[in-house]
């Protein structure tokens, strides 16, 4: 089973834009549990532009299913999440002033931090995931690792979803598979939507977790939170 993991920054940013506390994010998270959301995904990041800490701190003895930190692991954010003991900790190579994630880690290079950083969250009892693209070798670095997951940065095929799936798709089918046999549980994210998301599933059906955000709450604008989750949940099950 692929479990959905709702990425609720953008309701953050929508709150900061005005000031205040409406949407409340800590409601909107309990929200989409009980609408069959079966984790929640926060991306901290140092300027508080979205998500804030406070709200990291808030949300811990609310969510119900899995909770989901992921971020450059800066002091701050190491500080954040071994005092939260998220369920899972997801390391992602992103600058503090970027918009989005938009790469995967070079493992090979960065090896001996993230090797110390899943050591140091797994001591903590917390699930480890590293954000990497589809290169073989890279994954290979990343089990030596020691992490638990990886997780797929899935832009490339989505921005070339419509021009040619089938050739979009198939290094994430090769890369997970050797995750897979490396040891490694797999998880995917990063421009997922109710377009793209069930050909992703059908092909990669060891899929352990997919973590989308800004596409689910823009459909939700339109179709509503509890609808929006069943759709997405629907394109997992298929």
């Amino acid at each position: 089973m692929t479990n959905l993991s709702v990425n609720i920054n953008k309701v953050a940013t929508i709150r900061n834009a005005r000031g205040g506390n409406t949407p409340d994010v800590l409601k909107f998270a309990c929200d989409a549990e009980a609408f069959g959301a079966q984790g929640i995904t926060v991306h901290p990041r140092p300027d508080e532009r979205h998500i804030c800490y406070s709200d990291v701190y808030g949300l811990k003895p609310l969510i119900t299913t899995e909770f989901n930190i992921e971020g450059n692991p800066c002091d701050k954010f190491i500080d954040l999440v071994q005092k939260v003991k998220p369920t899972q900790v997801t390391l992602v190579p992103d600058a503090p002033d970027a918009i989005t994630s938009n790469a995967g880690w070079d493992v090979k290079n960065n090896y001996s931090f993230l090797a110390e950083l899943v050591e140091h969250f797994t001591s903590y009892g917390i699930r480890t995931s590293i954000f990497v693209g589809t290169e073989l070798e890279n994954l290979e670095w990343a089990a030596k690792t020691g992490t638990d997951r990886v997780e797929l940065y899935t832009e490339p095929y989505a921005s070339h979803y419509f021009e040619d799936r089938e050739k979009a798709i198939a290094p994430f089918v090769t890369a997970a598979q050797y995750a897979k046999s490396l040891g490694m549980g797999v998880n995917a994210g990063h421009d997922l939507n109710l377009d793209n998301l069930a050909y992703f599933h059908q092909n990669i059906p060891l899929l352990d977790e997919v973590s989308i955000g800004h596409a689910l709450i823009s459909d939700a604008l339109y179709l509503g939170l509890k609808e929006t989750i069943r759709q997405y949940r629907a394109c997992l099950e298929g």
